[in-house]
């Protein structure tokens, strides 16, 4: 990617679905991302949702979705969602396409007044957006996560001192909630 592109980040529509799930294949080289992604924009339980496509040039590059989340057995009220999945197109990866897709999502998501915001990704990649590890603060995933992958689970506040005041198990959509989407 050379300096002058502009990276456009826009809401994805219906009609945008055949690229986004071609852009997740391609990503991660199977059709798992694409089939879960497929079920999640279905998915009633995931709503409310994000889905951010980005492009160059009018060429779609990469995708990212956010789904709601509930954080179980809290007296009050906080809304969460989680990212899931993240994918660039592999020629243009490393170009500073996922941060711009995170930064925006989560600027969005903070608009409509999210308060947290999960993610089971790479520990060194999200920390530079402002996750930090989950499990520590008393946020729990809604499968175990194995001691050695412990930091992959990670939150964000978008809402400042909401972390200070809950803890729990995070539940997911129903088509996220299973143990399959979260083991290595």
């Amino acid at each position: 990617m050379q300096e002058e592109e502009l990276v456009i980040i826009r809401e994805s529509t219906s009609n945008d679905l055949n690229t986004v799930l071609d852009i997740e294949r391609r990503a991660f080289g199977n059709d798992k991302e694409a089939g879960l992604v497929s079920d999640l924009l279905h998915d009633p339980s995931a709503v409310p949702r994000l889905s951010l496509l980005a492009s160059i040039d009018g060429r779609c590059v990469g995708h990212i979705l956010f789904t709601a989340v509930t954080v179980t057995g809290l007296e009050n009220t906080v809304t969460a969602s989680i990212l899931a999945p993240l994918a660039i197109l592999p020629d243009m990866q490393s170009n500073g396409i996922g941060g711009e897709l995170i930064k925006e999502g989560l600027r969005l998501l903070k608009a409509c007044r999210v308060d947290l915001v999960f993610v089971l990704g790479h520990p060194d990649y999200y920390p530079r957006f402002g996750f930090q590890t989950a499990g520590r603060l008393g946020l729990d995933a809604p499968y175990p996560i194995p001691e050695e992958h412990a930091n992959a689970w990670m939150v964000q506040e978008l809402t400042v001192g909401v972390m200070r005041t809950i803890e729990g198990r995070i539940q997911c959509a129903d088509s996220l909630n299973r143990p399959e989407h979260w083991r290595e």
